[in-house]
């Protein structure tokens, strides 16, 4: 791995080109960057030339570029830090544009740098040149075009201070993509051009980067008028899909708010608490199976709700929420609306640990109605759970419902486990049982498509923990390419494969009881050995046939590789075991 102390890089000076890189990838170095992900091609040859000799930085190669720009993301995701990445001129910088639109849209750090041809060679049909300029639209959060390399004093400090704004727009005002195209004349090459060698001797690079520096800037939050929760008898509050980047203080200032407020905590699967059950003694998981009952609706109906950023998945949570008619906050320190539901809604843009310790200083014992209030989602909460872990414990056939609930009390402690979309997201919401496992949940849901699942998988194991990966066929079909980048995995992961030959998602949906045309155009079925698709590229393979298997080979993760383990389900009787169960368990918790 690179070191994140001093790099002894020097600057390249044997041409224009290689200068103006590797002030551009030091000036990186200095800023924070640590990794890079890089496709191949000619343009950008000064570009892979500095990032490949810097000794600081980690420059990965990945041929395909849909598949390294959600390797980068995954990387990024996985450090909370941007990752570099580096293509040619020409149409591969488009194939970077879905983990754009899903680094914008979850908030994730990456740094796109997309070669391109100078000015002379754009509009006159030079080959490999479209226009780049503004090439993904408004969804990075920043972009630039460079000027021509130059190497000019005035235009290498020029160079550094574009590239470290550039950097510094990654993170603030918030966390998303920043985009530069990077114009580059021949030679591409690392030629020796003498004129440019001889200014090495008076360059001082120890002053030229001597104010770059890694350390945040830090903005202190003023206090907020808080609204008047510490009067309400009757109060939830909400917490969606979090990829905290300090998680235990994450947890800790949640659990603060709950003993504050006195409120139960209702949690998506997609954030760490339900790993920490013993931080919240107010978590609630099963809030889905809870408000599929009507009188639960109602009798659980609240004075006032606190979310905190996005919505948790569970539609029967958002269709119950759209109803209520009290008053609703959203805390986002994020610019946008976080209301889909178009509510009552009022946005708190404030931190969550500012908030939680005003909250703090002005707590006040809570109230017998509001103790009371707590204490019927806790006994609704166990009674769900409890029918749950009966249906689970008798289910001996292999279908998709249970693998979450497995999981969640097998894998090893701070498993890093990536959630592809679609059903395995919504078996989470249902399934994920508690624990004090401490696992970290990842997954793609700025954007909520498939794009890139294998890809951001590999990128979130890369130098981590043994991971883990949840998959349907087609979400991995879909990122065959990604397993190129599997010879360069530093570390391992375990593929866990519902196999049900189609799209389980569609199952669940209105349109699965029209035939024709469901089948051929809505579940796609793939017939696919993929015993012969890993055997292809290294991977190890094995079909799992019982629940004990599967468990004796995920409670101890391999250190090194890649491994898929393959469930073969059916989606249609997986889909009519599932309702049922959904339905059973909030019945029996109604009449409990």
């Amino acid at each position: 791995m690179p070191s994140a102390m001093n790099s002894d890089f020097c600057l390249d000076f044997r041409n224009v080109n290689q200068l103006w890189a590797s002030i551009l990838v030091e000036s990186l170095y200095r800023l924070g960057l640590r990794h890079a992900v890089i496709c191949p091609g000619s343009r950008s040859a000064p570009l892979t030339i500095a990032f490949a000799q810097h000794p600081g930085i980690e420059a990965i190669p990945v041929l395909d570029e849909r598949s390294a720009s959600f390797f980068a993301l995954g990387l990024a995701r996985q450090h909370h830090r941007a990752t570099a990445l580096v293509c040619t001129s020409g149409t591969a910088g488009a194939n970077f544009y879905p983990a754009v639109i899903e680094a914008r849209e979850s908030q994730v750090p990456l740094l796109v740098l997309t070669a391109d041809r100078p000015p002379e060679l754009r509009h006159c049909h030079a080959g490999q040149a479209i226009d780049q300029v503004k090439l993904f639209g408004q969804y990075p959060t920043w972009q630039t075009e460079l000027r021509l390399p130059n190497a000019a004093s005035e235009s290498l400090a020029y160079l550094r201070q574009t590239v470290s704004f550039s950097w510094e727009q990654t993170y603030f005002p918030q966390r998303g993509p920043v985009h530069l195209n990077i114009p580059l004349r021949e030679p591409l090459a690392p030629l020796s051009d003498p004129n440019v060698e001889a200014l090495e001797e008076s360059f001082n690079s120890q002053n030229f980067f001597a104010h770059l520096t890694s350390e945040p800037s830090v903005l202190a939050g003023a206090l907020i008028a808080l609204p008047p929760w510490q009067k309400i008898e009757k109060g939830i509050i909400i917490i969606g899909l979090a990829q905290p980047q300090a998680t235990e203080d994450y947890v800790q200032a949640i659990a603060q708010l709950s003993e504050s407020l006195g409120w139960p905590v209702l949690a998506d699967a997609l954030n760490p608490l339900r790993s920490r059950q013993s931080q919240l003694p107010n978590l609630i998981c099963q809030y889905d199976l809870i408000l599929r009952q009507p009188e639960h609706q109602q009798s659980l109906r609240p004075e006032a709700v606190l979310r905190l950023g996005e919505l948790p998945t569970s539609k029967v949570l958002r269709q119950w929420l759209s109803k209520l008619d009290c008053r609703q906050w959203v805390l986002s320190n994020r610019p946008g609306n976080f209301d889909p539901l178009h509510g009552p809604t009022q946005h708190l843009r404030c931190s969550l640990p500012q908030l939680a310790r005003q909250l703090v200083e002005q707590a006040v014992p809570a109230s017998p109605q509001s103790q009371r209030y707590n204490y019927r989602w806790q006994q609704l909460e166990n009674q769900t759970q409890a029918n749950v872990d009966q249906a689970m414990l008798r289910l001996t056939e292999l279908r998709e419902p249970k693998l979450p609930w497995l999981l969640s009390q097998t894998l090893p402690e701070q498993t890093p486990l990536f959630i592809a979309n679609s059903t395995p997201i919504r078996d989470m919401e249902w399934f994920w049982q508690r624990s004090d496992r401490n696992l970290l949940p990842y997954f793609n849901r700025g954007a909520n498509g498939i794009d890139g699942t294998l890809s951001t998988a590999l990128g979130i194991a890369q130098g981590n923990r043994p991971s883990v990966m949840v998959t349907g066929d087609l979400a991995l079909l879909h990122d065959t390419n990604g397993w190129l980048s599997s010879s360069h995995l530093q570390g391992h992961l375990t593929i866990i494969l519902i196999n049900n030959n189609g799209g389980g998602i569609f199952e669940l949906l209105p349109i699965a009881k029209f035939e024709p045309p469901f089948e051929k155009f809505f579940a796609t079925p793939q017939t696919i050995n993929f015993a012969a698709l890993c055997h292809t590229y290294g991977a190890s393979y094995e079909q799992i046939t019982s629940w004990e298997q599967l468990k004796n080979r995920v409670n101890a993760l391999p250190k090194e590789g890649i491994r898929l383990l393959e469930l073969q389900t059916n989606r249609k009787t997986d889909t009519q075991w599932r309702s049922q169960l959904l339905a059973t368990a909030s019945q029996s918790a109604h009449r409990a």
